[in-house]
């Protein structure tokens, strides 16, 4: 069975980046045909895809995101790792780490960490 968990800080103060690390178990992040993506959930809205890193080490970002964010991982530790720099009380949410197929579907996801950006 695949895992994935999120971990990182609750809580951020504005201006600072937000550092989140997702620690996959049972499958290496480096498998062909997997691609690890990182996603959002803001209150009262919907899924916000971020971004993600193909098993081979390209990354693609959301274009609303790209200039603030980055993606990079830890193979050593089967681990792939959000950064997020100059967050706002907008970029609070429940953020997700999840692995995608070839046909774009998520199949394992993590159980999101709370994420509130406040002073």
């Amino acid at each position: 069975q695949v895992q994935l968990q999120e971990s990182g800080p609750g809580l951020v103060k504005p201006s600072e980046t937000l550092f989140l690390t997702c620690t996959v178990s049972n499958v290496s992040i480096t498998t062909s045909g997997y691609v690890w993506v990182w996603i959002r959930q803001s209150p009262g809205k919907g899924l916000e895809w971020i971004g993600y890193q193909a098993s081979f080490g390209v990354t693609v970002y959301s274009p609303s995101l790209k200039s603030r964010i980055a993606i990079s991982r830890d193979t050593s530790k089967n681990q792939f790792t959000l950064q997020l720099t100059s967050v706002t009380p907008e970029d609070t949410a429940v953020y997700y780490c999840a692995r995608q197929l070839s046909d774009w579907s998520l199949d394992y996801w993590g159980q999101g960490t709370q994420v509130t950006v406040s002073s």
